[in-house]
């Protein structure tokens, strides 16, 4: 924080090379940093490769195990090290670990705690977690599925109108329970209503990410759901009006025009799964019931947890008392896993430990452009990390113009859909989806279903 408010003085006598130059030779360790994010994003990108490769592994250390021979037990530690590699959640965190070791053989073990500002209390990573496990609850996603299915009722509960619905209401309710909790509800209930049915893999993919796109634009109607809107929303003196007035509108019709090109795109396709829907393929068992008192408790966790997302001891001690409170209720509960829960915890706070540690490079560089350079480099930049922290970033810019913010979080919102890191509740949503795709999701198939929307959220938050 301190190197930037230096390197802000001197912006307007250095170029930008010589600025990078100075910041490199006032502390040559950056580069160690930004090339271990940089392994880190590649690492991502490879993830698909090694879960296919670990898939291969077990199916030869199956084929040992039932030859009994010795050679099984090194084949199936081999596989899971590759599954585990493979995991895109555990990414980030794992990188830090080099970087660690790195920073204690440079500064030593206080310095390396000081650099990489380990001792931070973690606030969204710990508030991701919180949310995802109650969020993902029976009680809520029954509440949340009758709730849509009104809606879903004008289009007769075809599965056109279901994915339209979630796509749409439920990405934009994510201004009110939170980006992750709406990537969350809405990521378990395509799955419930859409991707059952076994869509084709062009249909998936543009599902996906039209997903991701519109629940980082879906958030941009308050000031406290969407990360990267809370991240500078305090510095620029942001609040839910201001947030409605200017990026409201915009955001609820590019949800909406985005969901309409692929459903028109699609229609041949949602004609098929409407058909395998009718022969009653993809259904689950009707008859579900929660006690309403049940339920209300659910939601009053989760308005708790919300609440209390910026103070960790009262976010997880919530979280704590929920799990307590599904005990219980057991026999009105489903079985609850904190695995993935946890798992995309643990990339973000990876990820907010590295991409903290580019500020030096990014931060220059956002200072030197207009508003339209802004908006496309606030976009690029986002796809290869998290948006948050490119609007955190910003904000640390002094006197940077009203239009200059508004390009830089429009380009911020309007990308976080093109890669799994571009936007904090994405690994929540390709943890509950994964599943659906054979060989994991693969990011180049991200990036392709997530183009249209992001031109389109692009063209109507810069309007």
């Amino acid at each position: 924080m301190l190197w930037f408010s230096v390197i802000s003085e001197e912006a307007s006598v250095l170029s930008l090379p010589k600025l990078l130059r100075k910041a490199v030779e006032e502390d040559p360790i950056r580069l160690v940093e930004m090339g271990i994010f940089l392994l880190a994003i590649l690492h991502t990108f490879l993830t698909p490769s090694l879960h296919r490769l670990a898939e291969q592994r077990l199916n030869r250390a199956r084929r040992l195990e039932a030859e009994q021979s010795p050679q099984a037990a090194k084949e199936r530690v081999a596989a899971e090290l590759l599954l585990l590699l493979g995991e895109v959640e555990v990414v980030f965190g794992l990188w830090v670990i080099p970087l660690f070791w790195i920073l204690v053989g440079v500064k030593g073990w206080a310095g390396a705690i000081q650099q990489l500002e380990i001792n931070r209390n973690f606030a969204e990573p710990l508030f991701v977690v919180a949310v995802m496990t109650a969020a993902s609850s029976r009680p809520i996603l029954l509440f949340l599925d009758q709730w849509l299915q009104r809606l879903a009722a004008l289009g007769r509960e075809s599965v056109a109108a279901w994915w339209f619905s979630l796509l749409t209401l439920g990405a934009l309710a994510g201004s009110l329970v939170t980006e992750p909790g709406a990537m969350t509800v809405t990521a378990l209930l395509l799955g419930k209503h859409f991707f059952a049915l076994g869509p084709r893999p062009a249909l998936s993919y543009a599902t996906v990410g039209l997903l991701f796109t519109n629940v980082s634009i879906g958030g941009c109607l308050t000031h406290f759901a969407a990360p990267p809107v809370i991240m500078a929303a305090h510095a620029w003196g942001w609040g839910s009006g201001y947030m409605l007035v200017h990026f409201g509108a915009k955001a609820a019709a590019a949800t909406a025009l985005g969901s309409l090109v692929y459903r028109l795109v699609f229609r041949k396709e949602f004609a098929r799964l409407e058909t395998l829907r009718r022969q009653g393929r993809g259904e689950e068992a009707a008859g579900e019931r929660v006690p309403p008192w049940i339920t209300g408790a659910h939601l009053a966790f989760l308005v708790w947890i919300v609440a209390t997302a910026d103070t960790p001891v009262l976010c997880v001690g919530g979280l704590l008392f929920f799990l307590g409170f599904l005990q219980v209720t057991g026999p009105f509960q489903d079985e609850v896993s904190l695995r993935r829960a946890v798992l995309v915890g643990f990339f973000l706070a990876g990820l907010e430990i590295l991409g903290s540690l580019q500020s030096w490079w990014i931060s220059p560089l956002l200072e030197r452009l207009g508003d339209t350079s802004l908006l496309f480099s606030a976009s690029v930049i986002t796809a290869f990390n998290d948006n948050a922290l490119v609007t955190y970033l910003a904000s640390l810019v002094p006197s940077l113009p009203e239009s200059s913010k508004q390009a830089v979080m429009a380009g911020a919102v309007a990308a976080g859909g093109l890669t799994v890191i571009a936007n904090a509740p994405n690994p929540a949503g390709q943890a509950l989806l994964s599943r659906f795709f054979p060989d994991g999701i693969s990011p180049l198939g991200l990036a392709a279903g997530a183009l249209v929307p992001t031109a389109i959220a692009l063209m109507l938050l810069r309007l």
